[in-house]
């Protein structure tokens, strides 16, 4: 699913052309750092957790666009080059995942910098991308709705008519023969990527009979009765089913369903949502914790997971969920490094981030793959990750869960 945009195009052409204005007044790239394994068990409240959590990556990733104040993105990876901050290369399902971390900070202690943070960030996504708040990708833009929507719901915050012509793009591109959206216009794959989010925002949209085909697609389609798990997607014509298993595609699922059970009361999605959970905790769990992923894009997959795991088990009183959450959560904050007192996560949280042998120096120019068997990634998707699993967390142990 790596779809940061490194090709020549007429919108990099064009961003260039803004890159290169805006590189003076920016910050210098980000030297060698030190990293040092965490000295100290450090806070038991979850909410400081989350804290220090959003303080690490607000630090070290969210910069100002082309030098336009109020306006922000997350910089891909840490320690960053003024190439990096510059946002040539451009990941828009990062972003958005960005702002609904941002949303979740706001909503767990609303302060004015951070509902101005939220909406700085949906800027520096309209603003990046050039042309307008759509693209070509349909998980891309459920993400931004979802988004978006909380931004609203939970802070009061509105971004025009970003909601409805997302939503509009989304409606767009079903196709009635199938009965779902395809990851990308013009495209013949359907894959969970893309129909989870893009049916979750149909259901909080009030678009309840699409969220529910798009339910009963990823069951009847995709679910593998061997596993009990959902697999990645199937190609039409024709019905070849990728058969990869990912967290990713449990979370989306998972939540979906779960917010159909919420919104219908219909007894059928409560179980669906019940026996992914229980799928995902015998396959995609080890000793409680979930499951790694890796670098790049995904490096989110262990979060999304754990959002919704935390929605299940609010919503819908799921112990297996919450206990994952828990585990996971405290599974991530022990095997934390850290960087001036700030963590800094794993692509596995399950084991410690190794500190480099050599005076705690971190390397600027080492790539996250070449990381990745010292369980160490520069990707803000992975930082995400573990932001994202500390505030559902917080959520889940602030509703008594």
């Amino acid at each position: 699913m790596d779809r940061r945009n490194t090709g020549i195009s007429r919108r990099r052409v064009l961003m260039a052309a803004g890159a290169s204005i805006a590189l003076t007044p920016m910050a210098q790239p980000t030297a060698a750092v030190t990293i040092t394994r965490a000295a100290s068990a450090g806070p038991e409240d979850p909410a400081q957790r989350a804290d220090l959590a959003e303080q690490a990556l607000v630090q070290r990733h969210v910069r100002t666009v082309w030098g336009q104040p109020q306006v922000r993105l997350g910089a891909l990876v840490w320690p960053s080059s003024l190439l990096d901050e510059s946002f040539v290369k451009w990941c828009y399902w990062w972003q958005a995942h960005l702002v609904d971390c941002a949303v979740d900070a706001a909503y767990r202690a609303r302060t004015p910098e951070r509902v101005a943070r939220v909406a700085a960030l949906a800027r520096g996504i309209r603003t990046r991308n050039l042309t307008g708040w759509t693209n070509r990708y349909y998980d891309d833009m459920a993400w931004l709705v979802l988004a978006l929507e909380r931004a609203e719901r939970l802070l009061g915050v509105r971004f025009g008519d970003a909601v409805g012509d997302l939503t509009a793009e989304l409606i767009d591109g079903w196709n009635p023969d199938v009965g779902a959206v395809p990851w990308r216009s013009g495209d013949k794959y359907y894959n969970t990527p893309a129909i989870g989010p893009t049916g979750l925002a149909m259901a909080r949209l009030g678009e309840l009979p699409r969220a529910r085909q798009l339910a009963d697609f990823l069951h009847t389609r995709l679910l593998d009765t061997d596993t009990g798990l959902i697999l990645d997607g199937v190609h039409e014509p024709g019905g070849r089913v990728e058969r990869t298993v990912l967290t990713y595609n449990q979370g989306v699922t998972i939540g979906l369903e779960t917010e159909l059970a919420v919104r219908t009361r219909e007894s059928e999605h409560r179980e669906r949502a019940a026996a992914l959970v229980a799928a995902a905790a015998g396959g995609l769990t080890h000793a409680g914790v979930i499951a790694p992923a890796g670098g790049d894009d995904s490096g989110l997959f262990m979060g999304i997971l754990a959002r919704f795991l935390a929605e299940a088990a609010l919503a819908l009183g799921d112990s297996t969920a919450a206990k994952i959450v828990h585990a996971s959560a405290r599974a991530a904050w022990e095997h934390r490094a850290e960087v001036d007192g700030l963590p800094l996560f794993g692509v596995d949280w399950g084991r410690p981030v190794t500190v480099p042998e050599h005076s705690g120096v971190f390397p600027q120019l080492m790539h996250s793959s070449a990381a990745s068997s010292a369980n160490f990634s520069r990707d803000l998707s992975v930082q995400l990750s573990g932001w994202m699993l500390l505030e559902a967390d917080y959520q889940l142990t602030a509703a008594g869960r």
